[in-house]
């Protein structure tokens, strides 16, 4: 009798054994089943294997049973744990064996092969690795060629607001090294507010870091906090920057990125802060979503004040995706491929221009060093970069091979989804030719032309009555109307 076909311990044992089938009945599989059968603990029941010449032999003194009779063979052996003896498949195949079995209520465990405990190289089932920034870029990294940026934020007073987003908290990591007098951290958001506070007090203890919980858009609290903390330099990094999120809730996005842009440079201009630099987005050049128009009106605004300041010396720096943001493709690929994917990808054709958190914010803050008034600074981002090609190195670093026409078996499928609303194939971050070099490479002046006063406060006066309103239909019309793109009725309006 074979036996698998036995279901009970000795009536003796005290502690019945685990009973464990085991998934592969190649030399592996048979390995395990010879060196387990004399265990105490635990007892091998039966071998699955998915080649059908196996099915019905006895291998190892144990039946070998198709995949499909595992439910069958858990409930009438009283399995609890599964082994996949298959160390010669690919990650991804043993993954999605894994996630077929997860339905049987067993323990599911995978056997390295033998060179990968001896050489230390085993890893968990479902481990995720950590990617190469540099993998992704096809570049190395920029910040360890910067030169220092401490010079005009030692001993001053800085307001960070948008503390708690993936800019904004990066900005408070690098201004918290430059031993500033005072770091004012502000975010809309509780959560993310209380993780970045708790993170630099316990890498400064001896900073003063003031947390405040408050919208950008709260006038008297911004005007209050301006000249009760005697603010120098404010670093405006508080934005909605989902694309598809912020088209769908038009009114709260314009709001927040426009209005409250003008609260806080309104206020800066009021209480002579010293410097006022806003964080915006390539998303701002030509832009063909509202979210993009809505950085690009907040552009407009800080370009109209630096031409009306005698004090405040007001200028922006613009750039495309991070890396790791909130707002980048990078975490959504990462969690679609930890799930065995398919990674999904809005047109083969889209590229996007690229930096890590890190460069993007030690450009910002050394741009912040060179301002002078109205000031448009670019990041030299590199080549734009294919997102389709960021997917596959994203796949092929996490150790998984990509499957399409060339390679029908491989891991993980690279899924076309078609270009949301708002979105463009290709970002630009320049609205015209010129531009002028700065003291770094890295940093490029525009020369850029703006609305004037008159009609800038015509177009802000109607977005408003549109957002107090919310009209939405207004609002579209309006960013149609007052942005640069020729095509704007067709890529902003209804």
């Amino acid at each position: 009798m074979a036996r698998d076909a036995m279901t009970n311990d000795h009536p003796h044992t005290q502690h019945p054994r685990t009973h464990v089938l085991i998934y592969g009945a190649g030399q592996t599989g048979q390995q395990l089943a010879a060196a387990l059968a004399s265990d105490d603990r635990v007892r091998p029941v039966a071998l699955v294997d998915d080649d059908p010449r196996l099915h019905g032999r006895t291998i190892a003194g144990l039946r070998v049973h198709a995949a499909d009779d595992i439910d069958t063979l858990v409930a009438g052996h009283r399995i609890r744990r599964i082994v996949l003896a298959m160390p010669g498949a690919t990650k991804g195949r043993r993954e999605r064996v894994a996630r077929d079995l997860q339905g049987t209520g067993c323990e599911i465990h995978a056997l390295p092969s033998f060179a990968d405990l001896v050489t230390s190289n085993a890893r968990t089932l479902f481990e995720k690795r950590p990617v190469d920034p540099a993998t992704l870029l096809g570049r190395e990294a920029v910040e360890g060629d910067l030169p220092g940026i401490t010079g005009i934020y030692t001993g001053r007073r800085i307001l960070v607001t948008g503390a708690g987003g993936s800019i904004g908290s990066e900005l408070c990591r690098q201004l918290a090294c430059c031993d500033p007098e005072t770091l004012i951290l502000m975010d809309h958001g509780e959560h993310v507010l209380f993780e970045i506070e708790r993170e630099l007090r316990t890498l400064h203890p001896d900073l003063d870091i003031i947390p405040i919980l408050g919208s950008v858009c709260d006038a008297a609290l911004v005007n209050v906090l301006m000249s009760a903390k005697k603010i120098d330099v404010v670093l405006h990094a508080a934005a909605y920057k989902h694309v598809p999120l912020v088209e769908s809730n038009a009114i709260e996005g314009m709001r927040n990125n426009v209005i409250g842009t003008r609260t806080v440079a309104n206020a800066a201009r009021e209480a002579g802060v010293e410097r006022f630099i806003l964080v915006s987005t390539d998303k701002a050049v030509r832009p063909t979503s509202v979210m993009g128009a809505s950085k690009r009106f907040a552009e407009m605004i800080v370009q109209d004040l630096a031409t009306r300041s005698q004090y405040t010396r007001f200028s922006m720096v613009r750039f495309g995706n991070v890396l790791g943001s909130s707002g980048s493709v990078i975490p959504t690929f990462a969690d679609q491929i930890a799930r065995g994917g398919p990674v999904t990808l809005t047109d083969p054709e889209v590229t996007r221009y690229f930096m890590t958190i890190p460069e993007a914010v030690r450009l910002v803050l050394l741009a912040g060093t060179f301002a002078r008034d109205g000031d448009v600074f670019v990041l030299d981002m590199g080549t734009p970069v294919k997102i389709r090609d960021i997917a596959r190195r994203m796949i092929e670093a996490s150790g998984y091979s990509l499957r399409d026409a060339d390679n029908p078996d491989g891991d993980i499928a690279i899924e076309i989804t078609g270009l949301r609303p708002g979105e463009k194939l290709h970002e630009e971050l320049l609205i015209g030719s010129d531009m002028l070099t700065t003291p770094h490479p890295h940093i490029l002046r525009a020369q850029e032309g703006h609305l004037s006063e008159i009609e800038l406060a015509k177009a802000l006066r109607s977005l408003s009555e549109a957002i107090e309103t919310r009209d939405v239909a207004l609002l579209r019309s309006i960013l149609a109307q007052w942005m640069e793109n020729s095509d704007a009725d067709e890529a902003i309006g209804d």
